[in-house]
């Protein structure tokens, strides 16, 4: 307790000079090109700090301090420092700290936590596949006064879509609308829909837009284009059809070659009526 008392003392000193430093040479700016040269050199400084204090769990609240304000500077660390953070992470939760606890304690120098360290946080969880503690993180923002944004959500739901674990991007995408209130980017919506599509989940990617349509979000043409060659790689004809008819609906129109695909395999299964439906919807657009 008395080691974590100095260490706080220590945090409290050594981090306000160290920003007087960086603010006394920040002053002296002349050109654009120095405004460069001290942009790395503060990169660099920052960095050094962090990979410092990273390495002792006691330093951890300062770790964040430092990675604050190197966010809050414009600078970015180093890729290196995206590892050691997890792992200084991973090393105050084997301790069982909660969330909450953990970035709390950052208080006790004069800190808070912030929207861009805990994201960059959750990044650096996500780059090293710990998806599961990175959610954890997600939710327990809110418990310190961060309420998780749009890009806490895009960063997790895009890592869950590279390793393909559909069903908890989904839902994440179905939490951030229900209870959160968030929009989800048109670019994450169609990281969701892409992974579907490569798992041939074309039903849970026809669910998930029909769920974003009922709740009165816009779908991009490009997520809808997705799904419906979802449906036509899986041989769902059927579905492709009933799938451009929404599309179309929203003013929206395939490409020439899904268009005529579409149409193809509606006549081939038998489904004129539907391929006549889906013709003249096309007609109409075009008109």
């Amino acid at each position: 307790m008395a080691f974590r008392a100095a260490n706080a003392k220590l945090c409290r000193c050594l981090l306000p000079l160290h920003c007087r430093l960086l603010q006394h040479r920040s002053n002296h700016l002349i050109s654009s090109s120095q405004l460069l040269q001290e942009t790395i050199r503060n990169t660099i400084t920052y960095s050094c700090l962090l990979s410092f204090t990273l390495q002792s769990s006691n330093l951890f609240p300062l770790a964040l301090a430092i990675l604050q304000r190197t966010l809050r500077s414009g600078c970015i660390p180093v890729p290196q420092i995206l590892f050691l953070l997890s792992s200084a992470w991973m090393n105050c939760r084997k301790e069982f700290l909660s969330v909450s606890k953990i970035l709390l304690e950052m208080q006790s120098i004069g800190y808070h936590p912030d929207y861009g360290m805990c994201n960059y946080l959750i990044s650096s969880l996500c780059s090293v596949d710990r998806l599961n503690e990175a959610v954890k993180l997600l939710k327990g923002m809110s418990r310190v006064g961060c309420i998780p944004d749009m890009e806490s959500f895009d960063i997790v739901i895009g890592a869950m879509c590279t390793v393909r674990r559909t069903a908890k991007a989904v839902y994440m995408i179905k939490k951030m609308v229900e209870k959160v209130g968030l929009t989800p980017r048109q670019g994450t919506v169609m990281k969701v829909a892409a992974a579907l599509r490569a798992n041939k989940e074309i039903w849970r990617a026809v669910e998930m837009i029909g769920f974003l349509e009922n709740e009165g979000y816009p779908i991009s043409c490009e997520s809808y284009e997705l799904v419906v060659n979802g449906c036509l790689d899986v041989g769902e004809h059927i579905l492709a059809g009933k799938a451009v008819i929404r599309m179309t609906e929203r003013g929206f129109i395939p490409y020439i070659r899904t268009r005529l695909k579409v149409v193809e395999r509606l006549a081939g299964a038998g489904e004129w009526e539907l391929a006549c439906s889906v013709r003249q919807r096309f007609g109409e657009l075009k008109s």
